[in-house]
């Protein structure tokens, strides 16, 4: 048994977009769970699950439940009930108190209420939801009061209730629905690296030439740190630049962060490609960057990140554009040094719809009008960020550049915003890569249906069998929130190294026009560069009915 569903959620947004204070005063401690199902009610103590999480001992009461738990399961069952979560209680009510965090809530309260006295049907369903919303609350913040206290076990024991209802029809709908985008998705998966391996024709790869790639160049490179304003838009915010040590006009990459993270996260691949040959700029978005997130858990900000990023974010990416364009035109030192004809995107999750949104996506209002609110069962946490942008004045934005050549976008958060009317606008080379494991912007709806709406016809989907959302992200050393080493995934290292190769063989084909790079975006090669868990499959085209 894998941890439950609505922890994973929990977890991923903990991580992927941050977490106003509460004080909450100590409630009724919760003496056992009570699983119902119609009229069929059985009920088992937490000292039960406890008992069994810290020795392994079923007893009784228990036995009658774990005949339907594989052994094989038992181990990772007993992991997750006392596997600590490294938040404290501020950081939790922050992100509890946010729109997105109420949103996870209400999700919540459908399946998990507090103890309650019969007072009308009306009132009574009224009552059993917000019981399980101010319950859940008020649980999760108090389990996390204490350091190494927060774990599954000591959420239960904080419920303000001697008993929690468990409403396990409700749960079987969230599951069921659950298992079916499951199946969706290993059908997806299966199919792609099949269809992948078709591919390359058993054609052998020399392990010298992949090495060759994933070496860092021969160039030398310095890094310089601006501070661009754009009056505009009265936006001020850093970029680093990274200048490989030649003096031959080089093309030209922007790397664009995630939500809640920085410029540092990519640096290994801005240094990596400027060793390349490439000029890197790497914005830090400051209204969706680390520090956005510092400010909602001081209390500063009240939203993890407001809906203008959906345009600032592709703006800011533009005005380094031009502001290197001008430095490329009028100052000496870096006379010539920028090749504006050849230039690429990369980015990361809301980084991803960025790079979308500089290759030609555009913002599909009618299309976020039928997909928000979120559904209450939503399994797919990215939506909750994806609505944000409904907040927008209609409008054309504008947002593509002419000069960017080629985009990678990878974990993109795509499926509402965009939709199919406004990825289809993309004319450029793209490619979108997606993790198998990514439980924020869940593989099958952001990444893999998404690509069958493109058509421009250089365009690739990448699997990284086993990736998370959070396996190609360097941890950056100022960051407030760990992520969970089960939260990152198998080899982030390899992951990293995977980023490099694509991104250069990308870059190297369709910004800078080197036809020698091709091959190395082929079945042949893709496949050969993944090892062990975490490994590599890429297709070209994919029939969107063969996934339903």
């Amino acid at each position: 048994m894998r941890k439950s569903i609505w922890l994973n959620a929990v977890l991923g947004c903990f991580i992927a977009c941050g977490l106003p204070a509460l004080t909450a005063s100590r409630a009724v401690s919760a003496e056992r769970l009570k699983l119902s199902f119609g009229i069929v009610e059985r009920s088992v103590s937490v000292d039960s699950l406890e008992t069994y999480a810290r020795t392994g001992q079923v007893n009784d009461e228990l036995a009658a439940y774990f005949k339907y738990v594989p052994e094989e399961s038992r181990g990772e069952l007993r992991e997750a009930l006392l596997a600590p979560i490294d938040l404290d209680a501020v950081k939790i009510s922050q992100f509890l108190y946010s729109p997105i965090g109420e949103k996870l809530l209400e999700t919540l309260s459908q399946v998990v209420q507090s103890e309650f006295r019969n007072r009308g049907t009306t009132n009574r369903n009224k009552l059993r939801r917000s019981s399980g919303f101010y319950g859940t609350r008020a649980a999760l913040i108090l389990a996390a009061s204490k350091k190494n206290n927060f774990n599954i076990i000591n959420i239960l024991r904080k419920f303000p209730s001697k008993t929690i209802s468990i409403d396990l029809f409700r749960s079987l709908e969230i599951g069921l629905r659950a298992r079916n985008i499951i199946n969706r998705t290993q059908k997806a998966v299966k199919l792609i690296n099949e269809k992948s391996i078709e591919e390359a024709n058993n054609q052998t790869v020399s392990n010298n030439v992949i090495s060759n790639v994933l070496e860092r160049g021969r160039f030398t490179y310095t890094k310089r740190s601006v501070t661009l304003n754009d009056v505009s838009r009265t936006r001020t915010f850093p970029v680093d630049i990274y200048l490989p040590g030649t003096t031959k006009t080089s093309p030209v990459v922007v790397i664009s962060h995630g939500l809640g993270s920085d410029r540092t996260s990519f640096a290994y691949l801005a240094e990596y490609l400027a060793s390349r040959g490439f000029v890197v700029a790497v914005p830090e978005h400051p209204g969706s960057n680390a520090q956005q997130l510092q400010a909602l858990l001081g209390g500063i900000a009240d939203t993890v990140t407001e809906p203008r990023e959906f345009v600032d974010r592709p703006l800011d990416v533009k005005y380094i554009l031009d502001y290197m364009e001008r430095l490329s035109n009028s100052d000496s030192e870096y006379k010539q040094r920028f090749n504006m004809e050849q230039v690429g995107v990369i980015g990361q999750s809301f980084g991803g719809y960025t790079a979308l949104a500089l290759a030609g996506a555009e913002i599909n209002f009618d299309n976020l009008q039928k997909s928000c609110p979120v559904n209450e069962n939503t399994l797919n946490v990215s939506l909750l960020l994806q609505c944000q942008a409904l907040s927008l004045p209609e409008s054309d934005y504008q947002l593509s550049d002419p000069r960017i050549k080629a985009a990678v976008a990878i974990n993109p958060v795509d499926s509402s915003v965009y939709g199919q009317e406004g990825l289809s606008k993309i004319n450029i080379p793209v490619m979108i890569v997606a993790g198998t494991a990514d439980n924020v912007a869940p593989a099958y709806p952001e990444q893999i249906v998404p690509f069958t709406w493109l058509t421009n016809e250089n365009k690739y989907l990448v699997l990284m069998n086993g990736g998370t959302h959070f396996s190609v992200i360097a941890e950056s050393p100022d960051s407030s929130i760990p992520v969970p080493s089960q939260v990152i995934g198998p080899s982030p290292n390899l992951a990293r190294d995977y980023t490099n190769y694509l991104a250069l063989a990308m870059f190297k084909t369709y910004a800078v026009n080197n036809q020698d790079y091709r091959r190395f975006l082929n079945a042949n090669h893709i496949n050969a560069v993944g090892q062990d868990k975490l490994f590599l499959r890429v297709v070209k085209e994919l029939d969107g009915d063969k996934l339903k």
